[in-house]
């Protein structure tokens, strides 16, 4: 939730905020990301393919999205990225139901 939080504020004061500010809270994203991708995808890691692959396919996604904010300088861009790390941290919260 830190980093969606991070890029919220970021996306709230777009105008005001500096470049450095923009980038540490991007460069905190993807450095998160790229843990969750490389534990989620390891061979050690027992989540079946078929979710390794989805969360790769998801990582590649964070990762040009990352790019193309910084390069286009457009805080909308922030919303997709801000949506999968909150959908993500929900989900990493919830607890299985007993059966």
């Amino acid at each position: 939730m830190k980093a969606a939080a991070r890029l919220q504020l970021i996306k709230d004061e777009w105008e005001e905020a500096s470049l450095a500010e923009k980038d540490d809270a991007l460069v905190y994203n993807r450095k998160l990301w790229s843990i969750l991708v490389t534990s989620a995808t390891s061979q050690e890691n027992e989540l079946p393919q078929g979710i390794k692959n989805n969360i790769a396919s998801l990582g590649v996604f964070v990762f040009k999205q990352t790019m193309s904010v910084m390069t286009t300088d457009d805080a909308n861009k922030l919303n997709s990225l801000i949506s999968i790390n909150r959908a993500i941290a929900e989900g990493l919260r919830a607890r299985p139901q007993a059966e």
